[in-house]
Order: structure tokens, then C-alpha cells, then sequence
């Protein structure tokens, strides 16, 4: 069993007169928040359900610090529409599975969680062709994973600092102010993709060869894709598949030598140019390994 850091006090649930479902969550997670061990289970939400997964992740934080829990340590499945701001701050160890629709804010100040939405087992749409969460997902993601089994709204991934999502389409503004991480886009976006966009990476799926008129090119460039582009683009799409089984991510695997051919690259300018000037590993200097200060030898 893993060792909380020292000092810490054990995680404990205020109680509430109105228990909201992250209060019967932490209730029942309890055990296994505090000693770092697998727990399980599903739970019905509704679109009053707002910020689920918060309260959750402070618990984590004041019990593990930045160390946060296992991956996918708490492995949670919710049913239905899920109000603002699902998986909120969620933290690292956190597994949740959304089979429905998510509202606005979707995964805002994600912090190493790893969100996952895709539509109910009786649902008789195609789910590429289908909004299923708001506007405004990611904002001021850190770190983390995100895998959407259909369209988003606006704004997806504004100032987007450091996760990885993939998606199969989205409104405007998409990666608007982003500054680090990876979004890839398995449809179609809508105008201003990249306004303000200084950090970070996009791939996007552009069979028809529309997206360019889509791009706001004043920040960023549009590339071809190398050979590390393709490793890293082709693993999230497999974690795609994996965790939504999504038709359109097996189409595009089955078929990797033709349709890897249609992404484009999104990268800022300036970042680019920053890392064209750094040099390789292997010309480093020894001493660049060494941190500073040293302390002095008598």
C-alpha cells in the first residue's frame, strides 16, 4: 500500500445536510483515497450535478499533494447529462467515464485526471456527427487526458497549458490561447482554430483540405508531419479507440497509410523557432546536466 506524505492528516468528507453526488462519492471512495487503492463503481448524474469530481480531487491534493494517486486508481462510470464543469481540476489517479453529454466547462484546470465521454449504449446516432459536450472545455488544462467520442463546442481548449485530448470535431476558437499539450481533432473545426495560440501542438484530420481557411495564421504555422509527429499522433488515436471504441478512430487506424497523409500539423511560430534554436541532447554540454548551485567542497 502506497505511503501518504508525512505529516498529512487522512482525508476526511465534511458533512453536509444536502449531499451533492461528489459528497456520496467521497463517502464511499473513502478507503480506498486513503490508502491508494483501486475503487470502482457508477453512479446516475444530472445536469444540477455541477463541478463533479472537484470536492474529490481536494481530498486527493490534501492527502497525496502533488503526487496525487496511481493512474486510474479511481475508476468512476456516470450516466446521463452531466451539468457545468465535469471533472473540474480533476486530479492524477482519477478515471472518469461519461456515457451521455457533458455541459459547458467540460474538464476546466484539468490536472492530471484522465476524462473520457462518449454516448449511452442505447444511443442510435452517429457520434462523430453529434455535439456531446459545451463550449469552453480545458480551459487552463495543466495536465491530464481527454478522449471525446464526438463533437465539442467553442472554444475547446482555451488556454490549454499542458493536456492531451483528442476529439472528433469543434466549434470556433478552437486552441484559442493555447500554450502547451496536444489536441487532435478528428473532423472538422470551425473558424479562428489557433487565435493566439503560442504553445503546445495540434494535429488535425483534413481529408477535404478545408481546414486552412479555417486557421487563424497569425501565430502559427501549418506543417507536414514527421516521423515523430506520426509515432505520437498514431498512440492517442490507438488511446482513442481503446477507451471510446470510436468507428472513426478504427477507420483511420485500419487505413494509417493513406489517411495519416491528410492531418496537418498546427504549431506556433514563435515556439517553433524556439525549439528549432535548441540544441540536440547530444551536443549538450556535460555541465548542462549538473544543477545549480554547487555546493562548495572545503
Amino acid at each position: 500500500v502506497a505511503q501518504p506524505p508525512e505529516d498529512r492528516a487522512t482525508a476526511r468528507v465534511a458533512p453536509t445536510a444536502a449531499p451533492t453526488i461528489d459528497h456520496k462519492i467521497a463517502q464511499r471512495a473513502y478507503l480506498a483515497l486513503n490508502n491508494a487503492a483501486y475503487y470502482q463503481s457508477a453512479f446516475p448524474i444530472r445536469n444540477t450535478d455541477r463541478a463533479v469530481g472537484t470536492l474529490l480531487s481536494g481530498l486527493i491534493s490534501q492527502r497525496w499533494l502533488e503526487q496525487g494517486l496511481p493512474d486510474g486508481c479511481i475508476d468512476l462510470t456516470f450516466t446521463g447529462s452531466a451539468g457545468q464543469s465535469f471533472g473540474a481540476f480533476g486530479v492524477k489517479g482519477l478515471h472518469f467515464v461519461l456515457r451521455g453529454e457533458a455541459n459547458d466547462y467540460f474538464g476546466k484546470g484539468l490536472s492530471g485526471a484522465r476524462l473520457i465521454v462518449l454516448p449511452r449504449r442505447e444511443a442510435k446516432f452517429e457520434a462523430s456527427e453529434q455535439i456531446i459536450i459545451g463550449n469552453v472545455a480545458l480551459m487552463g488544462a495543466t495536465s491530464g487526458e481527454v478522449f471525446i467520442r464526438g463533437l465539442a463546442g467553442e472554444r475547446f481548449a482555451v488556454r490549454n497549458s499542458g493536456a492531451n485530448a483528442v476529439v472528433e470535431g469543434l466549434g470556433d476558437h478552437g486552441c484559442e490561447y493555447m500554450t502547451g499539450g496536444t489536441v487532435v481533432v478528428l473532423g472538422q473545426c470551425g473558424r479562428n482554430f489557433g487565435a493566439g495560440m503560442t504553445g503546445g501542438q495540434a494535429f488535425v484530420y483534413d481529408p477535404e483540405a478545408v481546414f486552412p481557411a479555417q486557421c487563424n495564421p497569425e501565430q502559427v504555422d501549418l506543417d507536414p508531419l514527421d516521423a515523430n509527429d506520426l509515432i505520437e499522433l498514431r498512440q492517442l488515436i490507438r488511446n482513442h479507440f481503446l477507451y471510446t471504441g470510436s468507428t472513426k478512430a478504427l477507420f483511420i487506424l485500419q487505413d494509417w497509410a493513406t489517411q495519416s497523409a491528410h492531418f496537418v500539423k498546427i504549431m506556433p511560430r514563435d515556439y517553433k523557432n524556439v525549439l528549432a534554436q535548441k540544441p540536440p541532447a547530444s551536443q549538450l554540454s556535460p555541465l548542462a546536466a549538473v544543477k545549480w548551485p554547487i555546493q562548495k567542497v572545503s
